[in-house]
Formats: structure tokens, C-alpha cells, sequence
């Protein structure tokens, strides 16, 4: 189920930035952080289940801060 998940958010923002190199819109690459940041929130799910803490935590943090810059540059 995780790599399913890791698989569809990948696609997304993979699409979301083909879309932009081809369209040159900008608004479109908070939403691509995002899903960036939601799949690193799931691989680090998954580095937990097999129990490999330190590499999670890692992930954990990326994830946290993509989520956190694409927040935050969609309200400026």
C-alpha cells in the first residue's frame, strides 16, 4: 500500500513539474513541493515499518520541510 502511494505521489508531482517546464507557470510548483513532501512522508513510513529509524527520522525531516515551504509560499 505504501509503495502504491509512493508511486502515485511521485507521478503527480513528476507531472506537475513537466507541466510547468512545458507551460512556464509558476503557480503550479507549490503544489509540486507538496507532493513531494507527502511522498517523503511516506517513504519515511515505510523506513520505519522496516525498522530502519535513523534514515525515517531523516526522511521525516525533509518531508516536514517541503511541506512547510510549499505552505508558505502559496499564502505570499
Amino acid at each position: 500500500m505504501l509503495k502504491i502511494l509512493r508511486i502515485v505521489f511521485g507521478l503527480i508531482a513528476s507531472i506537475l513539474a513537466i507541466y510547468f517546464l512545458i507551460t512556464d507557470k509558476a503557480v503550479v510548483m507549490p503544489f509540486m513541493v507538496f507532493f513531494l513532501g507527502v511522498m517523503f512522508l511516506v517513504m519515511g513510513l515505510s523506513e520505519l515499518q522496516e525498522k530502519r529509524k535513523a534514515f525515517a527520522y531523516i526522511i521525516f525531516l525533509v518531508s516536514g520541510f517541503n511541506i512547510f515551504i510549499s505552505i508558505y509560499t502559496s499564502f505570499s
